[in-house]
């Protein structure tokens, strides 16, 4: 009977985490039906103040790379709407998949996007190429991408999320916030916002789930698509510096240290790789085989770095460049999400100090014990890693809902989402689960970090969009909208805040106005 009981509850929690990861995705589809109507009804309303956007002229490299010349396409006035649609990075994005990289500034995005877009433009959208024209066919297949990775980036999301959180309520409602999150503007535009996300949070969850290869295929893709995507490699280093130490102070095994250094420095070397070599792919283009008074400054350097070079020459980013008086609007619109950043990694350090403080090599060797993917190297590698996928959301939860069951007419305490923790002799402390566990601290140091660098080095109103994919201000976000701690009124601004910046952000954006 009791056997009967484990399977009974490991089959009801495995449905409600199937159940609630199919309304995350239906979640996820709502939203961008909703910011696609959104940038409609603004573009249908108001002017753009820049028309610029829809100029398309021929490629440098030919006289014309558009295979439905503008006068045999059949319905233009359908291809006029999706190319005047394309603003801002957009437009760089369309152009590198129809011209490849003409200029040395448009180095700055890296190829991912445009190759996807452009094999996508000659494949599944091809057909529509003589009905709306070539350039609206890419701008097509950027919007379709981009809007359908964002979807299964929420899945995966949530997916990661309840592995991570011990607890699928708390997963579902951080998964609704990150559906509708302030940078939502950018996840549907053709913009590396999706894809990004997609791969650098599907990387993380086959991480966690112990695939290492696939993991690091996803996590060096998405170093491909955005550059940021490199600073994953800080997962793998942070997990090679505690099996390290694990295997040299616990295992007494100095020779097997060594080779856990190599496969970190490999697998962190894999991530950077697809970066690197598009560094390498510019340096071949403009500085190989010109004479030394032709070549650009950055050629010569030391460390020939173009991304760097273009990204201080033609944008002035650098550390503390942009603080000047009149960028005062820019901080005030990056606020929010900085500051709510900051105060997710104070509130973490504030109530686990010794384990922030000590990276993690102050936990107890029971937390450990249920975090071995980051903090030891474990003995049930192998034939189960490709069993985890299937099995950890139903290992974690099966033994709360049968203890659950068991002591109902037991005290309860809870975790810090407010859901019911087991009592007894396996009961854990709540400062110990949910957002407080030690799975999250390599997460809270990796936008402790990203949030530093919007604020001193980057635009600083980019930070609405670069911090939009780190999952520690969801989880975070999900914690504060049921702490008995804190008043509902922060749940009221959280959705406000969320809400504002959708209306906003779409409506400006998508009009060619400033925004983040």
């Amino acid at each position: 009977m009791s056997n009967n009981s484990s399977k009974n509850g490991a089959g009801s929690v495995k449905t409600d985490t199937v159940d609630e990861s199919r309304l995350v995705f239906r979640a996820a589809i709502v939203s961008r039906l909703i910011v696609l109507g959104l940038i409609v009804f603004w573009r249908s309303l108001l002017s753009p103040y820049d028309t610029s956007a829809s100029l398309n002229l021929n490629c440098i490299t030919s006289d014309s790379t558009d295979p439905s010349p503008l006068h045999s396409v059949l319905w233009p006035s359908i291809g006029a709407v999706i190319e005047e649609s394309i603003v801002w990075d957009g437009v760089y994005f369309v152009r590198i998949a129809q011209c490849g990289y003409e200029y040395e500034q448009t180095y700055a995005f890296l190829p991912l996007l445009p190759i996807c877009i452009f094999i996508l433009s000659r494949t599944v959208f091809a057909p529509f190429i003589p009905l709306i024209g070539y350039r609206a066919v890419l701008g097509l297949s950027g919007y379709v991408l981009n809007n359908i990775a964002f979807v299964f980036a929420a899945v995966c999301f949530y997916r990661l999320s309840v592995i991570i959180l011990k607890d699928t309520g708390a997963a579902f409602r951080a998964s609704i916030l990150f559906c509708f999150n302030p940078a939502s503007i950018f996840y549907s535009s053709i913009y590396t916002e999706s894809l990004y996300s997609l791969l650098s949070i599907g990387g993380l969850y086959h991480f966690i789930c112990g695939s290492n290869i696939t993991s690091i295929l996803l996590l060096a893709l998405s170093s491909s698509a955005r550059s940021n995507g490199v600073l994953n490699a800080g997962y793998i280093c942070f997990q090679t510096m505690h099996r390290a130490y694990d295997a040299i102070f616990e295992k007494k095994r100095p020779s097997l240290a060594v080779l856990v250094l190599i496969a970190g420095a490999v697998r962190s070397l894999c991530i950077f790789a697809p970066f690197i070599g598009f560094q390498v792919y510019g340096y071949y283009n403009i500085c190989l085989g010109r004479l030394p008074d032709e070549m650009r400054p950055w050629c010569k350097a030391r460390l020939p770095l173009l991304y760097d070079y273009i990204q201080s020459h033609y944008w002035g980013v650098g550390f503390l460049r942009y603080f000047q008086l009149k960028q005062l609007p820019n901080f005030l619109l990056a606020s929010p999400i900085l500051c709510f950043a900051f105060c997710s990694i104070l509130y973490h350090a504030m109530l686990r100090p010794k384990i922030v403080f000590s990276l993690g090599f102050g936990a107890s060797d029971e937390e450990k014990s249920v975090a071995t993917v980051f903090y030891s190297l474990g003995t049930d590698r192998g034939s189960k890693d490709a069993e985890f996928l299937d099995n950890v959301p139903s290992k974690v939860l099966r033994g709360h809902t049968l203890r659950q069951r068991k002591q109902k007419s037991k005290p309860e305490t809870h975790d810090s989402f407010q859901n019911p923790l087991p009592s007894g002799d396996h009961a854990c402390l709540p400062e110990k689960t949910g957002y407080f566990s030690i799975l999250v601290l390599p997460f809270v140091l990796h936008l402790g970090f990203m949030a530093a660098t919007a604020f001193f080095v980057m635009h600083v109103q980019v930070a609405t969009r670069f911090l939009s994919a780190s999952p520690v201000l969801y989880w975070f976000a999900s914690y504060v909208m049921v702490s008995p701690g804190t008043s509902r009124r922060w749940g009221y601004f959280i959705w406000a805040y969320s809400a504002a910046y959708i209306l906003i952000g779409s409506l400006l954006f998508s009009n060619f106005y400033p925004f983040t």
